[in-house]
């Protein structure tokens, strides 16, 4: 069974299939409940295809359908992704993982290894996946976004005019509101950024970039 968001892809490889001597029991997209229909027709094999394998809950179904039919194997069809995307989907129950550029011979390797309950997934994806683990590229501080992600559009332009210097009276008229108003969105922003002063917040605010990923004010 081959279950892929794209229709055209779906059919394209099931057709593919089927001209190498495969019975192929469907070729669907459905944009929800594709675990149900793999569950009601409880292939020997089921291909998904993703084009996100790093989103959260792309694995979900294979979740659901190797609770509900553990003899299905699944393999996922998708681009390559991380080490931990690669993890993710075995960690959910898939049986291999193989790219959407595969040429249909692979895919139809990936097939009878899932079958005979071999883990179906290329050497140079998993030579690729230990080389990223073992050598993993350094990951900028995503403090600044975590906290970027706290505020407001208009708390964070009022933490930029905070971080410029700006008193409650320049961030009233800048912003076009009552110095009241004002006051209230500063307190706001100081409580969540979790900070005492106007002066920590600016400092954290620059430590952690975020003012960089925020953007000039106006």
């Amino acid at each position: 069974m081959v279950v892929d968001d794209h229709r055209l892809l779906a059919e394209a490889l099931a057709s593919a299939l089927k001209l190498r001597g495969h019975r192929v029991l469907a070729a669907a997209a459905p944009a929800v409940g594709a675990a149900d229909l793999v569950i009601s027709r409880a292939p020997e094999v089921c291909l998904l295809g993703t084009a996100a394998p790093a989103e959260p809950g792309t694995f979900d179904p294979i979740v659901k359908i190797k609770r509900e039919r553990p003899q299905v194997a699944v393999v996922v069809l998708g681009p390559v992704p991380s080490p931990r995307g690669i993890a993710a989907a075995f960690a959910s129950g898939a049986s291999g993982y193989v790219r959407h550029d595969e040429r249909i011979e692979g895919v139809e390797r990936a097939i009878m290894k899932a079958r005979a309950g071999e883990a179906a997934v290329a050497p140079q994806l998993l030579q690729g996946a230990f080389g990223e683990l073992l050598n993993p590229v350094a990951q900028p501080d995503d403090e600044g976004q975590r906290l970027l992600q706290m505020l407001t559009p208009r708390e964070v332009e009022v933490l930029v005019r905070v971080a410029e210097g700006e008193d409650t009276r320049l961030i009233a008229a800048g912003m076009g509101i009552a110095a009241s108003t004002a006051r209230t969105h500063v307190q706001r922003v100081l409580m969540k950024l979790g900070v005492g002063s106007r002066l920590e917040a600016a400092a954290l605010a620059a430590r952690t970039g975020l003012l960089d990923r925020a953007g000039p004010v106006g």
